[in-house]
């Protein structure tokens, strides 16, 4: 399968990959959307016309980009919580032309549950937002030609999902492991999209926003940021030349969900504004070249027969919760 390139270079940023496009007319979700990569890829979609929905746990956050963009709104959503998810998708009416899954949380030192008994990284990062996919299904159906994308991380190639085990109730807690499960959770939460409802016109792709400094971070100890090069040795913060700006982080996610590039591509990962190549031993890059080097995608997080019983056990899940 060729892979597909865009004429958009890693440093482009969310605003550049839109430049031209016009967007009026179309409704749009992103999560998460009230602070970092989330801020910057609401500020790409609004500035081309779009009517972006901030979707967030915290509204009174959102009031800055509202108040720049006349053409947002924000809604409280809190992934964790299923009965947030379900009042979220109940209001709302009328088609959704994209849905960008981009809200998380990374590695929380330790482990905690949510209502259901989930472990809060898969709760929030993969099962939530499966919950809000499918619970808008019909909307994105009825847009026609819509697009899903998922935020994903290089800590997919760390490792596959475990349904053994997903929320850690036998294994111990480990709060990489916790994180890069999830991260490959949701690229196969596309896969699966793109399996069931490409004949819909819904189309989903994943993507790596590459390494930034937001407040995803604000779990880690300064150790961990050191391996992850956002502290010097001292601990002050630091910035390594792979580090991206918001802009520029936000430029896949937006090249996805509106780019007239990306028009009918579904099931596919993306970093650096092009599509990513298959990997078949994440952990040795990360070990050989650090996070610098977290690039490609694993084939367990792309991998169909993983995508089929993902989607298999969310819903089982999803419904047992209600």
């Amino acid at each position: 399968m060729t892979l597909i390139t865009t004429p958009f270079a890693a440093r482009a940023t969310a605003a550049e990959v839109l430049a031209g496009v016009d967007l009026t007319g179309r409704r749009m979700i992103v999560t998460g959307g009230a602070s970092g990569l989330g801020t910057e890829t609401v500020r790409a979609l609004a500035g081309a016309g779009a009517h972006v929905t901030i979707a967030t746990r915290d509204p009174a956050l959102a009031k800055p980009i509202v108040d720049e963009f006349a053409n947002t709104e924000v809604a409280a959503l809190d992934l964790a919580d299923l009965e947030s998810v379900r009042a979220f998708c109940a209001a709302w009416n009328g088609p959704l032309d994209a849905l960008v899954a981009n809200a998380g949380v990374m590695m929380l030192p330790e482990r905690q549950v949510n209502a259901q008994g989930w472990e809060m990284q898969l709760a929030t990062n993969y099962l939530g937002h499966f919950a809000l996919v499918t619970g808008l299904h019909a909307a994105l159906r009825s847009a026609e030609r819509a697009r899903v994308v998922t935020v994903s991380s290089g800590a997919q190639l760390l490792m596959g999902f475990d349904f053994d085990d997903p929320q850690f109730e036998r294994r111990p807690y480990d709060p990489l492991a916790a994180y890069a499960q999830s991260k490959a959770a949701t690229v196969l939460l596309t896969v699966g999209i793109s399996r069931r409802w490409a004949k819909d016109g819904i189309h989903a792709n994943s993507c790596a926003p590459g390494t930034i400094h937001t407040n995803l971070g604000r779990h880690l100890d300064t150790a961990t940021l050191q391996v992850l090069g956002a502290r010097d040795a001292d601990g002050n913060v630091a910035t390594p030349d792979y580090y991206k700006t918001p802009e520029q982080g936000a430029a896949t996610t937006t090249l996805l969900a509106a780019s007239p590039l990306l028009e009918g591509v579904t099931g596919r990962y993306f970093e650096d504004n092009q599509e990513a190549e298959l990997v078949e031993d994440g952990p040795a890059l990360m070990a050989a070249g650090g996070p610098g080097a977290m690039v490609g995608v694993a084939r367990w997080s792309v991998d169909p027969a993983a995508a089929d019983r993902l989607w298999e056990y969310a819903l089982t899940a999803t419904r047992n919760a209600m």
